[in-house]
This record gives structure tokens, sequence and C-alpha cells, in this order.
């Protein structure tokens, strides 16, 4: 198959894969407005306009995407040199740019939430001062990128704009993977701490997988990879990575919000310095307490011990 037709190919998978991940978007949004719907105080409207914009945005690229493959498929599928030929003549007209304005964008959010769910984890600001530095880097590299590709017939896969949107798309990626890695490595060492001071009962949580890989935003971190590998070497099914990579800047961020109002995540209290207070059943009423270190610093854990008798729950 010549490059053209495979890039065809990728552009078309890349097309249907994002309409089924655009679904899965919709369904995420409206389970967390809803739910948001009952809840009130100042993070409910932060999620809220979060939530709406990250689909804004997504919505604007979708319908770009889908207005570009009519036209270039469709309407103009006589066109001199085929949808290929359209493509490389149009692939910069001013809807287009202005879909990826809105990635770009997007992206600049999600990133900015990762940072933001690693300080929680964390309970720290030391830890996000490197990718906070990245993130600001992404912020100019992403300005350059628009810029480059504004005259007309500029792509992101030849030319100039590919060597500023590979540079782009790698500061990202490094950003990505950084905050995922760190998120992941928080996660086990605390549940493998908490499993040897108190058991897998209460480890279990640190270690669930979905809540590693919802937590961590693994899926975009790890589309970012793809795509920046299959942009490297130049390869024609680029396309398709970047159309599941963009998707997933959206439903990620949006699964770990959905999460986070219905309580199943990280919170300020779960990790550093503070722990989760343990209740059991039995002896005396002998308010008790323990400490055990985690690394330089110290995780508590309460224990208030009921009579038999008593109708409190572990």
């Amino acid at each position: 198959m010549s490059p053209a037709k495979l890039s065809q190919n990728a552009l078309y998978v890349g097309n249907t894969l994002q309409d089924i991940l655009y679904g899965i978007e919709l369904v995420l949004y409206f389970k967390t407005m809803h739910i948001l719907r009952r809840q009130r105080g100042g993070p409910t409207i932060f999620y809220a306009f979060f939530s709406s914009m990250m689909f804004f945005l997504i919505t604007v690229w979708l319908v770009t995407q889908t207005l570009f493959g009519g036209e270039m498929w469709i309407e103009n599928q006589d066109f001199p040199g085929g949808p290929t030929g359209y493509w490389e003549l149009h692939v910069s007209d001013w809807y287009k740019d202005f879909g990826g304005t809105a990635a770009i964008v997007l992206q600049l959010m999600t990133d900015a939430l990762m940072i933001n769910r690693c300080r929680i984890v964390w309970n720290s600001y030391r830890v996000i001062i490197v990718p906070f530095i990245l993130w600001v880097a992404t912020l100019g590299l992403g300005s350059m990128v628009k810029w480059a590709t504004a005259p007309s017939e500029a792509t992101i896969f030849a030319g100039l704009a590919s060597i500023y949107a590979l540079s782009y798309y790698a500061v990202s990626a490094l950003l990505n993977s950084s905050v995922t890695c760190i998120i992941c490595y928080r996660m086990v060492i605390h549940g493998m701490l908490v499993k040897k001071q108190l058991g897998q009962e209460y480890a279990h949580t640190y270690f669930n997988v979905i809540s590693i890989i919802v937590e961590s935003v693994l899926p975009y971190s790890l589309s970012g990879v793809a795509f920046l590998v299959s942009l490297g070497i130049g390869s024609p099914t680029s396309t398709a990575f970047c159309s599941v990579y963009i998707l997933l800047m959206c439903v990620s961020p949006q699964l770990l919000i959905l999460r986070v109002i219905m309580g199943r995540t990280w919170n300020q209290d779960s990790g550093y310095p503070r722990g989760s207070t343990v209740k059991f059943s039995h002896g005396d009423t002998i308010p008790t307490s323990r400490c055990f270190e985690e690394s330089a610093e110290a995780v508590h854990v309460q224990s208030i011990v009921y009579p038999p008798d008593s109708a409190s729950k572990v």
C-alpha cells in the first residue's frame, strides 16, 4: 500500500475511533453534570466549568475533523490529486486552524489538571516544580506550532511546522509520562507501606488497577507516547494516533473528575501527612494512636477502639 493510501486509511480509522471515544465522553460528561447538580460548593463550580470547557473544545475538534472529511472525501472527491491532494492544499483552512487551537488549549488544561492531581497525591508543591516548568514550555511551543501552521498548506506533518510540533509533543509527552510515573510511584509505595503495617485489606485501594490507571491518567500518557513515536519516524499512521490522542485528552481527565466527585480518588487526607481513621469493635473504649515512618515523613493512622456492643463499624 502506498504511503498516500496508508495515510488516508489511517485518517479514516482515526476518525472512526474518535467518534467512539466521543460517545464515551458524552456519557461521562452528562453523568458528571448529573452528579454535580446535587452538590454545592466551590469545587462543584470548578469541576462543572472545567468539564464543560473540555466538552466544548473536544466538540470543536470533532466537528472540524468531520467537516474536513466530508469536504475531502465527498464534496471534492474529483479534486486534482484526489483526497491526498485536497488534504495537502486545505489542511490549514481556517476551521482546521480553529480545531487545532482547541486541541492545544485542551491539552494545556488536561496537563494542568494532571499537575494538580500530582500535588494532591503528594500533598506537596515541591514535587510539581519540574512538571510546571515543562507545562510553561508546552505553552510556548504550542504557540509556536500555531504560528508555523498559519500559512496556507502548512501542516505539522511536514516542513518547519513539523519541527516545532515534534518539539511540542515531545515536551508534552515527557510532562505526561513524568507526572504519571510520579503518581503511580506514590500510590504503589504508600500501598506497600499500608500493607506492611495494616495488612492487604487496607492496602487494596492503593493497588487497585483501575484506581492507578484513572488517577495517573495513564491512557492519555500512553497514547501521547504512541503518537510522538509515529510522528517522529514520519509514519503515515500518525494521523490515526493523533485522533486517538486528542480524544483521550478529554476522556481520561473526565473519568478522573467523575471519580473525584464520587469520592473514589485520593484527597488531601489520603496520604502524607494525614492518614485514614480505622475503627475496631473489640476491647475497651481506649483511644489510641500509632504512626509509622514513610521515608522521612510520618503517616498517621488513628485507631479508636470500641466495646463489643458498640454499633460502630470498621
